[in-house]
């Protein structure tokens, strides 16, 4: 009950925007895991980029200042959630996924100094099991974040995804760290996770043609959150992890703010 409750503060602090980089009470901060979406944002080489248009901008003809643009992007790019429905026929929507899967306590798995030194580096289960060893097992119904590192690239397409070309024809050339498919299999079936996330392009590995590791977690109702950004100070254990997706009525994804909680120690 108490988690419960912990959950739904962290939820109204969040929703009534006191999340802010300065704690509204004392013991611990809030991180912001979010790329800022703009014109440089990355996204899967054919799929649409982030686009803001100004609609106005200045004095309007009764004295007061307004401003207001429109934005489009696919939904898959930048800091963003997929939803089952992504890789798994039947599977939930964007708006059909459980606040409680996006929301909750969240164990930080650094794999970056294997990661950084080889691009097409699959996380797999000998690394969770050695997280382990270290900090005990992962509890079920936990949120667990996957930091490489490559979050530092952010937003040079050469180095974070591996080419800085666009269109069907770069795909064959992407290179970036991802969770081999035995290790989500483990994470869903073993630690029976409620949601998985990283700070490179897509959970599976760049050269990855099948996307097994998407169907594993989709298939389990698991949703995943992609590029995200500032891992490094989370603790290993002790954060709680806020991922509200923009709520898209029938969406295989949605642009993502994540941010976590902080407990001093």
């Amino acid at each position: 009950m108490q988690t419960h409750l912990n959950a739904l503060f962290v939820l109204s602090l969040a929703i009534t925007g006191c999340a802010s980089q300065t704690a509204p009470f004392n013991g611990g901060r809030w991180v912001d895991l979010t790329h800022a979406f703009s014109g440089e944002t990355l996204y899967w080489p054919n799929a649409e980029r982030f686009k803001l248009e100004m609609v106005f901008d200045g004095t309007t003809a009764k004295g007061y200042h307004y401003s207001a643009n429109r934005y489009m992007a696919a939904e898959h790019g930048g800091t963003h959630m997929d939803a089952p429905i992504h890789f798994a026929g039947g599977g939930e929507t964007v708006e059909r996924i459980p606040l409680d899967h996006t929301i909750g306590p969240a164990v930080v798995v650094d794999v970056s100094e294997s990661a950084l030194s080889n691009p097409d580096y699959l996380i797999d289960v000998a690394d969770l099991t050695r997280w382990e060893l270290t900090h005990g097992r992962i509890p079920d119904h936990t949120i667990v974040l996957l930091r490489t590192g490559y979050d530092r690239y952010w937003p040079d397409a050469r180095h974070y995804l591996g080419t800085a070309e666009r269109g069907d024809a770069a795909i064959p050339h992407l290179h970036f760290p991802g969770l081999a498919p035995e290790a989500a299999r483990w994470l869903a079936d073993q630690r029976q996770i409620k949601a998985v996330g990283l700070d490179t392009a897509s959970i599976d590995y760049g050269q990855s043609t099948h996307f097994e590791s998407h169907q594993i977690f989709a298939k389990r109702h698991i949703p995943i959150f992609e590029n995200l950004a500032g891992l490094e100070p989370l603790p290993a254990t002790g954060a709680t992890l806020v991922a509200l997706p923009m709520k898209i009525a029938g969406g295989s994804g949605a642009p993502l703010r994540a941010v976590a909680w902080l407990p001093n120690r």
